[in-house]
């Protein structure tokens, strides 16, 4: 059986609230149940008897590891997966809809024709939800952006523009599979900000991206061993419940050993005297961290650097590099130190990438120079996935570059150890690489790269595929890791977790230091994009930015005006046609009217179509 939804009242008309007033607190609406649900694919159960719901306004962070069960678990709420037991049940008027990682998508479709559908652009066009989609997610409504054809586009754009066409949807939950993949970090905060601002939608996510989980959900799901275990709260909230119960569960496998190590005594010995029983303490969560210390002693890790290292690393001497005939860096100088810890930031084809390669020495710069220590032991985890033999199993492959890695002052991991810290247990270790997933492999190769024992790490998205488990392990080899990280990632909860320093790539070609952070870069391109439109004097109502005449803005801003005012007649008439529904005469006066408010409103769109094009 399911509990009754949260905040609800046994009564169908809601119910009063207890305390000294009586308030009345509307029904929570119930959009989707799960009752008993079972799903497996031949004989691997990833769903058993699974009972749990959604209602209106919730917003829940689904996390396990991959291959758990989560997105099952989605396409199961969203109908599109048949379940072998058990019922999955939907309020009659709810509209759901689900962002998959790999949609479906007809290549002859414009971008527009996706997103809004056969509607005019005086529809679609007058509506901020619409607007604002639109820029904030594929980067403005002009036709050089929404006349190009899905067939054309990468997977991750044509994700951008489902996931487009799913926010300007009236929807009463929205399911969401990665919605993060792809997106730099100035657009996963935009599409955070944009759900924050519709409280009303339900929404439950699978995403590894942990500041998303903590900055949109209220609550979080885990899927584990076929079942779904529930905690209040984002991804912050759901670690910190999670090791309370293991502490307890802890606790309680404790005293059941101690149980039965009495009873093993009273059986030799007879029973023994009366004891009292222990009492514990059940600690506040937050006490469970407070006495840690920090992940990793700054100052040790600096000094063991510096003997393996020396004192120089990366130099850029009044470096230049271009691409064809864009210019990425122009003269830039930049040191990179023994020890650092360093995230780049910057928009999709700022040049990070082509950076970290010019440094590696895969690229040359177009001028100045680039110097190398003559210590360094780089390793460089790109964006594609290393080819392997498809026959090696995985601890093959990993023994194939070395057999175990030296972590300094006597600590060691063999290939095996290493295998299991990044998720690869005892049996997935003898797993044919052939048979691993995208993500599986890219853990592959980064154990390969950690077993070359180099000094300086070169991670280019390092997790892309990544379940949240296993991010949490390769933040802590990290922690332990003694030589230099260059870090770009468009997870912002890693980079604050793993980097020290960060830079970003702002398209002045040049390198800035962020002092504050992610933080401090999203506030920067928030001030160039504010900039940017207040040079360009561009009117938030019109639908292009061609339009730079004062005349004509004051016209169109006028014409709006008197076109919500028609818009608001409309409502009134239809709402009048109701309630004299059997006064013929009434009626039709009422509808000759509406008639010419249609006609006035249609002529003054067309007339605002006319200024904007």
């Amino acid at each position: 059986m399911l509990a009754a939804p949260r905040g609800a009242d046994d009564s169908a008309f809601g119910g009063l609230a207890r305390g000294r007033h009586n308030v009345w607190v509307p029904p929570v609406r119930n959009v989707v149940n799960l009752e008993s649900v079972s799903k497996a694919f031949g004989e691997r159960p990833l769903l058993a008897d699974v009972s749990t719901g959604v209602n209106a306004g919730d917003r829940i962070g689904v996390v396990g590891r991959n291959g758990a069960g989560k997105s099952t678990l989605l396409a199961v709420m969203a109908g599109d997966e048949p379940v072998d037991a058990g019922r999955v049940s939907a309020s009659a008027d709810a509209h759901v809809g689900l962002l998959r990682q790999n949609p479906p998508f007809d290549p002859d479709a414009t971008i527009l024709q996706t997103v809004v559908g056969s509607r005019a652009t005086h529809e679609w066009a007058v509506e901020p939800r619409v607007r604002g989609v639109l820029i904030g997610l594929l980067g403005g409504f002009d036709d050089a952006v929404l006349d190009r054809r899905l067939g054309g586009l990468s997977g991750g754009e044509r994700r951008r523009v489902e996931l487009a066409r799913l926010l300007v949807s009236d929807l009463d939950l929205l399911l969401l599979d990665e919605p993060t993949n792809h997106l730099d970090v100035e657009i996963v905060a935009w599409l955070a900000g944009y759900l924050k601002s519709r409280p009303s939608l339900a929404i439950v996510v699978v995403t590894h991206d942990r500041w998303f989980l903590d900055e949109v959900c209220d609550r979080t799901w885990e899927v584990v061993g076929g079942q779904v275990e529930e905690y209040d709260g984002g991804y912050s909230a759901y670690v910190l419940s999670k090791a309370e119960r293991t502490r307890q569960g802890a606790a309680a496998e404790a005293r059941r050993n101690n149980l039965l190590r009495k009873e093993l005594a009273w059986l030799r010995r007879g029973a023994p005297a009366r004891t009292s029983k222990p009492k514990f303490r059940v600690d506040a969560a937050n006490e469970l961290i407070s006495a840690e210390p920090p992940p990793r002693d700054a100052v040790e890790l600096l000094s063991f650097a510096d003997a393996r290292l020396g004192k120089t690393v990366y130099e850029l001497h009044d470096t230049s590099l271009s691409m064809g005939s864009k210019l990425l860096f122009d003269h830039l100088t930049w040191n990179v130190g023994p020890g650092q810890r360093i995230g780049i930031l910057g928009a999709n084809g700022a040049g990070k990438t082509s950076l970290m390669r010019m440094m590696l020495g895969e690229i040359r710069p177009s001028a100045g120079r680039v110097v190398t220590g003559q210590t360094v032991k780089p390793a460089y985890l790109s964006q594609h996935l290393e080819e392997l033999d498809p026959t090696w199993r995985v601890l093959e492959s990993v023994e194939h570059v070395a057999q175990r890695v030296d972590l300094g002052k006597g600590r060691e991991l063999t290939a095996s150890q290493l295998c299991e810290r990044l998720g690869f247990n005892t049996d997935g270790q003898w797993t044919p690489v052939g048979d691993l997933s995208g993500g599986e492999r890219r853990r592959l190769q980064l154990t390969r790269l950690l077993m070359g024992a180099p000094n300086v790490l070169v991670l280019d998205e390092p997790t892309n595929d990544f379940d949240v488990e296993t991010l949490t392990a390769l933040e802590d080899l990290l922690d332990g890791f003694a030589g230099t990280l260059l870090i770009v990632s468009h997870d912002r909860y890693f980079l604050e977790r793993v980097c020290d320093d960060f830079v970003a790539l702002l398209g002045d070609e040049q390198l800035r230091p962020l002092t504050g952070g992610v933080e401090d870069y999203l506030e920067r391109r928030r001030a160039a994009a504010a900039q940017k439109t207040a040079s360009a004097v561009v009117p938030v109502a019109t639908a292009t930015a061609a339009s730079q005449d004062r005349t004509a803005q004051k016209a169109m801003a006028r014409l709006e005006r008197q076109i919500e005012k028609l818009r608001v007649r409309e409502v009134a008439l239809h709402d009048e046609l109701a309630t004299h529904a059997t006064d013929f005469e009434r009626v039709t006066t009422l509808h000759d009217e509406l008639r010419d408010v249609e006609n006035e409103r249609e002529s003054l769109e067309e007339q605002w179509l006319e200024l904007v094009t």
